[in-house]
């Protein structure tokens, strides 16, 4: 199942901003394909208010809406610009991973790809930040908490930056693993330490210049089974490819085929513990033709045995 909103290709961030339009342009020109005749595709619905305000500020949720420009740009960040069709895409992007919980839980799909944008795992409680408006994934998230009353529910973030704003929405709430493997020193520099006792939050930050070697090491000794020991009954993945080598805005050596096996082995626990529920949205990924090929690869992974 792959959900996408014509509206989050109209969410302008500005010539040369590197969380652009031909981002997802590329992805769904990927694989609007033969070799992708598998996928069912549906058109993101909005997002409800009250999913947003499981995870967001009401105060912060106005203000972002009401901050929409009616032409031309306007900044919420020197890094996070809006348009005049970005509330739109936010509430689209939101609504996609909330309505692909829905579609797993109901038993009409086992997999699928959230393609939309802006990215969320930057968005913080009550402001915007790193190109990212709301917490697509934590949203979903508290979504399948409480509408589904699921007790575990596992969050796999694989983007190359720390998704800060995830870590802040789940950490002590003993429903959520949050796993994040992301390169340190980098933007936002966060994912190092912990408070005391907040023990449902595993960041494993890696050096600049790691390689496929370094991190699959990572994940078969230490975040994988981690994951298996949480047994999730659902996986929710930021899937961001920004730890591709071509990535100008990262340091890590990943190639496309590398994220394919990663979500192999996401989807192999999904499919022990979780019935082969795993959804995953778009976060990262700033080369576009590398960002293309690393999402053909999980997306044919995320196929395998659905």
């Amino acid at each position: 199942m792959l959900l996408t909103h014509e509206s989050c290709l109209r969410h302008d961030t500005g010539p040369g901003h590197p969380e652009s339009p031909e981002r997802l342009r590329a992805i769904l020109q990927r694989l609007n394909t033969d070799e992708f005749d598998f996928l069912d595709w549906h058109e993101a619905p909005r997002v409800e208010r009250q999913q947003l305000l499981q995870v967001h500020d009401a105060r912060y949720v106005d203000a972002v809406l009401d901050s929409i420009p009616e032409d031309g740009l306007s900044a919420l960040d020197s890094d996070t610009w809006i348009s005049p069709h970005s509330g739109e895409a936010a509430l689209r992007a939101a609504g996609a991973v909330c309505a692909a919980v829905d579609a797993v839980m109901a038993g009409e799909t086992r997999r699928a790809f959230c393609a939309v944008r802006p990215p969320g795992h930057h968005a913080e409680p009550d402001h915007a930040m790193g190109f990212c408006l709301f917490n697509n994934v934590a949203v979903a998230a508290a979504h399948a908490r409480n509408r589904y009353h699921l007790d575990r529910i596992a969050v796999v973030d694989f983007d190359v930056h720390h998704g800060n704003g995830t870590q802040t929405m789940l950490a002590g709430d003993r429903h959520f693993l949050y796993v994040s493997s992301h390169e340190h020193p980098l933007f936002p520099g966060t994912g190092i330490n912990l408070p005391p006792g907040i023990n449902n939050i595993l960041n494993s930050p890696v050096t600049a210049n790691a390689g496929p070697g370094e991190l699959r090491r990572l994940y078969e000794s230490e975040l994988l089974p981690a994951i298996r020991r949480f047994g999730p009954q659902l996986v929710l993945i930021s899937a961001g490819f920004d730890a591709h080598a071509s990535d100008p805005l990262a340091n890590l050596n990943l190639r496309a085929e590398d994220f394919g096996w990663l979500t192999r082995e996401l989807v192999a626990i999904a499919n022990q513990f979780a019935n082969g529920g795993v959804i995953a949205t778009l976060e990262g990924g700033y080369d576009v033709a590398a960002l293309a090929e690393s999402v053909a690869a999980h997306l044919h992974a995320l196929a395998e045995g659905a």
